[in-house]
């Protein structure tokens, strides 16, 4: 399996863990509405790009780098490093340690989807 495969399938499985997570804890309707709007337009561009391989990677790399700034705040502020006033955002079903431990494994994989789908020379 080549890295941008693997980069795709990383994006997807953030996609897909973000959008259970937002149905199955999301906080207020308006919340959960602008995640799922985002997820959906993350994957419309990651389907277009897997099926048009010749097209730059750029529109998902920015997607990703998003998803890891969201999900590091997300960390950042449930460990106490930072203050957001958004704790009430990032917490999972009311638990600081189960939504810390989402926050660390949703920064960890954007993280890496950035790192392999940026082009290399």
């Amino acid at each position: 399996m080549d890295k941008t495969r693997l980069g795709h399938g990383l994006v997807i499985a953030v996609l897909c863990l973000q959008t259970l997570a937002s149905l199955m804890f999301g906080g207020t309707p308006t919340m959960t509405g602008v995640g799922l709007a985002l997820n959906a337009a993350a994957g419309v561009s990651t389907a277009l790009l897997v099926r048009r391989t010749n097209h730059s990677a750029w529109p998902v790399v920015a997607w990703s780098a998003g998803f890891f700034g969201w999900h590091a705040t997300g960390l950042g502020s449930l460990a106490g490093w930072w203050t957001t006033e958004l704790d009430a955002v990032f917490l999972i079903a009311s638990q600081r340690e189960l939504s810390m431990a989402y926050q660390a494994l949703m920064t960890t994989m954007a993280a890496f989807a950035v790192h392999l789908l940026l082009p290399r020379r």
